[in-house]
């Protein structure tokens, strides 16, 4: 963690003292996920979609423009937000669940754990997709390991109950509080009686169930907004507007949790986060490290320091920086440990709460991807300095990897369906482009916001291409990156850490 300044550090202190000797400002930590979720919202200027509650938290928010993951899978990406370490580091390399099964490393130091040791009660509500349960404990839990994932993650009305009776069962203890939200994560490889996004789930229709608190929210899809990576066609807009409706939902339930933790009085005491895992699940979104996959949203409310509600900062910030942020709040020290007996742990984020108060110069973020699902290994790591993105495609010379959720999809099959039928897809690539790519990509967002034009081998640009590589490589190493060497060496760690070549004409 980067320490704050000495101004900051004073009036962070003086805050500390007084939240531990009056009761009724103890700190607190309200974290909301969302699940692929994205920029559409009008707090992001999507004026298509009616967002009321998030709106209305960004007017008590510092709201980020510029915060990217740290990976764009999803239990990779929750392991990252929950620890401070990149995916690559603390072993979450792809998904979860069922025949994935991948899991944090056994000694981990997870953020629920670190609290829960330093007395600070921990909740979780909704999809918790990490493991093992010793890494990632908390003092109440309501997630798919004991429930339905759609009831913990999509029923707004269930989800406002777990809430209540989560602050009805609150003690003298700080708490921290995560609501994991299942929308709008897709599901119609999972569930698609549902709907492409279960945009359906709840909504008083036969066989659909009811969400009593849920007043639905139906979308024309030639009114949406298309994102320039996604193909402007009927089947891309329908789809889209399914996900606006699904969005709604989750707008809806954030409401009723913020109403909640006024009813409770605890909104005065409370740092509230809101962002996402990673990025839509459309082309170039989530499994992808373009800006496109990365980017996400980010609102921190605190009601301690309302000198920047309703501001925005451009500043780069990492959802890294999530587990330094929630222990500089709580005033919880990073402990000493080692992971395989390497060097000591290091969290490569920073605290976020000087923001607060005054806009960084914060720049520089990176990403670590290796697989999704376990069948789709494509390792790729990125740096964005900047406006400048650079992002290193390990194995390009293999196809691109879809996974099963993306693969069924309205958008995808359009794609598909186009491309072999020589028709036009309206997309900002093609799927040759898509599947193939290159080992170095480099893109000037100052220049080529869409990112169409890959300037890793412009002349121009090569001292820009080695000092970015440069700061990439140094974080590799910094966060034990056991793919630090690929493709082109193998990584030997004794005598002592070191690439050893293996001349394979890469």
């Amino acid at each position: 963690m980067q320490p704050p300044s000495q101004s900051w550090a004073l009036m962070l202190l003086l805050g500390l003292c007084a939240a531990r000797t009056d009761p009724e400002r103890r700190r607190n930590v309200l974290l909301i996920v969302a699940d692929d979720g994205g920029f559409e919202s009008g707090v992001y200027n999507n004026t298509a979609i009616n967002t009321p509650n998030l709106d209305a938290l960004a007017q008590r928010s510092l709201t980020f423009r510029n915060a990217f993951t740290s990976v764009s899978s999803c239990s990779p990406s929750r392991a990252s937000i929950l620890t401070g370490l990149p995916q690559h580091q603390n072993g979450m390399y792809g998904l979860h669940q069922d025949v994935h099964h991948f899991n944090s490393f056994d000694s981990v130091r997870s953020l629920p754990l670190l609290l829960s040791k330093a007395g600070i009660r921990t909740g979780i509500i909704g999809k918790k997709h990490v493991g093992p349960e010793a890494v990632y404990p908390f003092d109440f839990a309501y997630t798919e390991e004991n429930g339905s994932v759609l009831q913990v993650g999509r029923n707004i009305t269930r989800i406002k109950l777990l809430v209540q009776k989560f602050f009805h069962s609150q003690d003298e203890r700080p708490f921290f509080l995560y609501i994991a939200f299942h929308d709008p994560h897709r599901c119609g490889h999972s569930q698609p009686q549902y709907g492409a996004f279960c945009e359906k789930f709840g909504n008083g229709e036969t066989g659909m169930g009811w969400i009593p608190d849920w007043k639905p929210q139906y979308y024309n899809p030639d009114k949406v907004q298309v994102p320039y990576f996604v193909q402007d066609t009927p089947a891309a807009r329908a789809d889209l507007a399914a996900q606006y409706t699904t969005i709604g939902r989750m707008d809806q339930g954030i409401g009723l949790i913020l109403e909640e933790l006024r009813t409770a009085g605890f909104h005065n005491s409370t740092l509230v986060i809101y962002t996402s895992d990673n990025g839509i699940p459309f082309p170039s979104g989530r499994t992808n490290l373009y800006w496109s996959g990365t980017a996400e949203p980010l609102l921190i409310s605190s009601p301690e320091y309302p000198a920047r509600w309703g501001q925005i900062s451009n500043s780069y910030t990492s959802l890294l920086d999530l587990t330094p942020t929630i222990l500089d709040w709580f005033s919880v020290p990073y402990p000493s440990y080692s992971l395989f007996g390497k060097r000591v742990v290091q969290l490569t984020g920073k605290s976020l709460l000087p923001a607060l108060l005054l806009e960084p110069s914060w720049a520089t973020v990176f990403a670590s991807q290796s697989l999704h699902e376990v069948t789709m290994h494509y390792p790729m790591r990125a740096v964005q300095q900047g406006p400048l993105r650079l992002i290193h495609n390990l194995q390009n010379r293999t196809a691109f990897p879809i996974d099963q959720d993306f693969y069924v999809s309205p958008t995808f099959q359009d794609l598909l369906n186009r491309t072999q039928a020589g028709l036009p897809t309206h997309w900002n690539k093609t799927l040759h482009s898509y599947y193939y790519r290159e080992r170095w990509e480099l893109y000037d967002h100052a220049t080529d916001p869409t990112e169409s034009h890959n300037l890793a081998f412009d002349p121009q640009y090569a001292h820009v291409l080695a000092e970015l590589w440069g700061l990439l490589l140094k974080w590799q190493w910094e966060t034990d990156d056991p793919w630090v060497c690929v493709p082109d060496g193998v990584l030997e760690d004794k005598p002592s850490p070191k690439c050893r070549p293996l001349h394979n004409e890469l």
